[in-house]
This record gives C-alpha cells, sequence and structure tokens, in this order.
C-alpha cells in the first residue's frame, strides 16, 4: 500500500511540475505577443515605417517569391516611397523595356490608419501625372498585404511584414 502511495504522489508531482512548466510557456507567448502587438501599433502611429514585400500577386498569372531582392514601400507623412516590380497588364502605350514597375513617390494624399482588428492604412499618391491608392491592411503581429492600383496598370497585390 506504501508503494502505491509514493507511486501516486510521485506522479502528482510529476504532472504538476508539467502543468507549472507549460503555465510559464503560455505566460512567456502572451507577453511577446502583447510587445509584438505595441511595437506594430507604436509603427503604425508613428505613420513612419517600412512594407518590405516577399511575394508579389498579380491579377493573372502566378505568384512571384520577392524574398531578398530589397523591394519595399516606405511610409512617412511627408513622402511614400515605392521600389516595387510590377506583374500584369499595363494599360497604356509603354515603350519596351522601359518599365519602371510600381516606383513612384510623392506626398500621401488622405494617409489614413484605423485599427478594425487589423490595421488598415489607405491613402494615394500621385507621381508624373498617374495616381495610386494604396491599401494596406497589418496584423499584430507586423505581417501585411499590400494592394496598388492605378490608372495605366492593373491591380497589383503583394505579402510582406512592416518594420
Amino acid at each position: 500500500m506504501k508503494t502505491y502511495n509514493l507511486l501516486f504522489a510521485a506522479l502528482f508531482c510529476f504532472i504538476l511540475g508539467i502543468a507549472s512548466a507549460q503555465e510559464k510557456d503560455i505566460k512567456a507567448n502572451t507577453s511577446q505577443e502583447t510587445e509584438n502587438i505595441s511595437n506594430t501599433e507604436k509603427l503604425l502611429n508613428s505613420k513612419s515605417f517600412e512594407f518590405i514585400a516577399n511575394t508579389a500577386f498579380p491579377t493573372s498569372g502566378t505568384p512571384k517569391n520577392l524574398v531578398g531582392s530589397g523591394y519595399s514601400v516606405t511610409f512617412s507623412p511627408e513622402k511614400i516611397v515605392s521600389n516595387l516590380p510590377f506583374y500584369g497588364r499595363a494599360y497604356s502605350g509603354m515603350a519596351l523595356g522601359r518599365d519602371k514597375g510600381m516606383r513612384f513617390q510623392g506626398k500621401p494624399e488622405n494617409f489614413t490608419i484605423v485599427n478594425n482588428k487589423e490595421y488598415q492604412v489607405n491613402t494615394t499618391v500621385n507621381d508624373e501625372g498617374n495616381t495610386y491608392v494604396i491599401a494596406l491592411s497589418v496584423s499584430d503581429s507586423g505581417y501585411a498585404s499590400l494592394s496598388i492600383s492605378s490608372n495605366d496598370r492593373g491591380t497589383i497585390s503583394y505579402q510582406g511584414e512592416v518594420k
């Protein structure tokens, strides 16, 4: 009988130790998530951040891997600078070999950031007679989806992260 009591006590201590370790892991993960949320929120509230593209999604066609290529969009209240490639349909007569991609810069108009489960960043930029409508959705962890449409090209979407 004493053997069973000792086994029961040892098993109880073992289970209690595992539960305690899991509780510590949950607390650590929760504090890390809270830190990520606050960092993303601070970054977006500053209105000065960078979207780094990992994948391009043309309206028709296959996704393009952009990891490590340095393609990005820099946001600030004074200026937005886009250095992204474009894959898709152009509506104006561009000379072959002269495609500049989704590369533009200009002062953002109607620059808004709204937090509805995900952060929604919307703005418009005018550059060289073209208007670019930008919509960015950012999760609490910093992962983001960017959509850009213009008056002389088809809409294209990108996935990446905000830093």
